[in-house]
């Protein structure tokens, strides 16, 4: 019915996606108001965004929390009472906030305070609330903000690359006597996990490694709610190791990728997708890994436990709750971390206490796998002393998978991980993953930056006035153009380069220059 701002770009595809994903997909008999999200490909090209310098924020900002370029992540606020002046006897209705941000907890938040208004008040609520919104700051990784909305300052601070992984976020909040008293939210985008994975505690591991692995798995849930809820508490247990695979916490028979995934004359691509329309059971019962989940309900007590099931068990119709695959996990389970879990059910300990443990065990998993591909990748590096001025600076050596292998004996996982299993066999299958390859190209594109800024302070360290005395003008002018290049990409891409070393550079090109005939130095103060 209404896009705000007008002057938002969305192609039609986009709008019939949107309009699609906003809804519940079958019969919800639930009345009142749910909250879900969803993800949602771009499609027509890229168009600029509202903040150009997307650079700047994804370079300080985590793995797991960059601004999504290709894609739009939508919050959804859905609300559904009798209402006999309607036809179909119900008022429905959708307000859906869109993003290139991953900000589930402030966005869902932000819904919370808007959509009750809004479906009293409509277009003048949504004018006033953009109105205050465009006033915000942008997000600045490290930061703590302040963003009001409708009488409400909503505080929060922005995770940064540089934050310890594991530790919690910063309490010490500067109230600065703010009236009203702010809502502070303890986490930008973090799940209540222990929530989350209510009914696949026990199997928490093996779904780490499905998802680690980057395997195809589909999220069979009642309501758009679990699901994707489900499909992000997965996503984001191998932090802080960025999932590069494709996810849809929420998808519908009407999406536009529907027969992509459905074919059966290809394998099903390497996605986490979340449905509730239990058509789904049918067309994608080919898909080599199903986590069926009833509603979510905390109880005092451990909730049923879901049984891992084989895939023919899959029916039609009723399926029951379960993990249907053929999957063996590579490591053995970790009984120490249930009976910590059932401890704090017995002691009655708070959601969120349970959800720390829960996130804490996982990141000591995946930092014990991480940590020897770490030292592996850093061991490939050139020496410092390689790197001489004159001299392009040498190759990364390549990545030898045998090689790792073999560093496996003396510096495994076993150093930080008590857990016993086929450690060797889940390397070599996380080698084919996307997830490899994904921290892999990041890694080596950070050491090819640092690379070249270690050559850009060995030039400053140089004597460049001894290096030209036996040099030809040809020779002079090459290191010339040269050196503008490298200054050039060093500012474009902000290379980890210290300012005044650039500054330096800039001089030794003048200096150089000056050094040159007039009518050379003339060429080359227009080039």
């Amino acid at each position: 019915q209404l896009v705000y701002p007008y002057d938002f770009r969305l192609t039609e595809k986009e709008k019939t996606s949107i309009c699609y994903l906003s809804f519940p997909d079958s019969y919800s008999g639930g009345l009142g108001d749910t909250q879900f999200s969803f993800r949602l490909r771009q499609s027509g090209g890229q168009r600029t965004t509202h903040y150009e310098d997307d650079g700047e924020y994804n370079r300080e900002a985590p793995l797991t929390l960059q601004r999504e370029s290709a894609h739009y992540f939508g919050y959804v606020y859905f609300r559904q009472v009798k209402d006999s002046s309607m036809k179909r006897g119900y008022f429905q209705k959708s307000l859906v906030l869109v993003s290139h941000l991953p900000y589930v907890n402030l966005f869902q938040s932000l819904l919370q305070l808007i959509a009750p208004e809004y479906f009293d008040k409509l277009e003048p609520c949504l004018e006033a609330v953009c109105n205050e919104i465009d006033q915000w700051p942008p997000p600045v990784p490290g930061q703590t903000l302040n963003l009001p909305v409708m009488g409400v300052v909503i505080q929060v601070r922005i995770p940064s690359r540089v934050d310890k992984p594991g530790s919690s976020p910063v309490k010490q909040f500067n109230q600065e006597n703010l009236l009203p008293a702010p809502l502070v939210l303890p986490s930008i985008h973090e799940l209540d996990l222990f929530r989350c994975f209510q009914p696949v505690l026990i199997h928490v591991q093996m779904l780490w490694e499905l998802m680690l692995l980057g395997e195809p798995i589909v999220v069979m849930a009642p309501s758009p709610t679990v699901s994707s809820e489900m499909v992000l508490a997965l996503t984001s247990c191998l932090a802080p190791l960025r999932y590069c695979c494709d996810y849809r916490p929420y998808f519908t028979i009407h999406d536009s990728e529907f027969k992509e995934y459905t074919t059966r004359t290809q394998a099903p691509p390497n996605i986490v997708v979340g449905v509730t329309n239990p058509f789904f059971i049918k067309t994608l019962q080919h898909w080599p890994h199903i986590l069926r989940v009833g509603e979510l309900r905390m109880s005092g007590d451990l909730p049923k436990q879901v049984k891992v099931k084989k895939l023919a068990k899959l029916k039609t119709l009723d399926t029951k709750p379960g993990i249907y695959t053929s999957y063996k996990t590579f490591l053995h389970k970790d009984k120490t971390l249930i009976k910590r879990l059932l401890k704090g059910i017995q002691r009655k300990r708070p959601s969120e206490v349970q959800s720390a443990l829960l996130r804490r065990h996982l990141l000591e998993l995946t930092q014990s796998f991480i940590i020897p591909l770490e030292h592996y990748i850093a061991s490939l590096m050139p020496l410092q002393r390689a790197i001489t001025p004159w001299k392009n600076p040498p190759q990364i050596r390549p990545f030898r998978q045998e090689d790792f292998m073999k560093t496996l004996e003396h510096a495994g996982p076993q150093l930080t991980c008590v857990l016993k299993g086929d450690w060797l066999g889940l390397y070599r299958r996380f080698f084919k993953s996307p997830n490899f390859d994904g921290w892999y190209r990041q890694r080596h594109k950070e050491m090819t930056q640092k690379l070249e800024a270690l050559h850009l302070e060995a030039i400053c360290e140089a004597n460049i006035v001894a290096w030209m005395k036996d040099k030809s003008e040809v020779e002079i002018v090459d290191l010339v153009l040269k050196l503008r290049e490298k200054l050039v990409r060093a500012r474009c891409q902000h290379l980890p380069v210290k300012e005044e070393t650039l500054q330096r550079v800039g001089l030794y090109i003048e200096t150089i220059i000056g050094s040159l005939p007039e009518d050379l130095q003339t060429v080359l103060h227009h080039h």
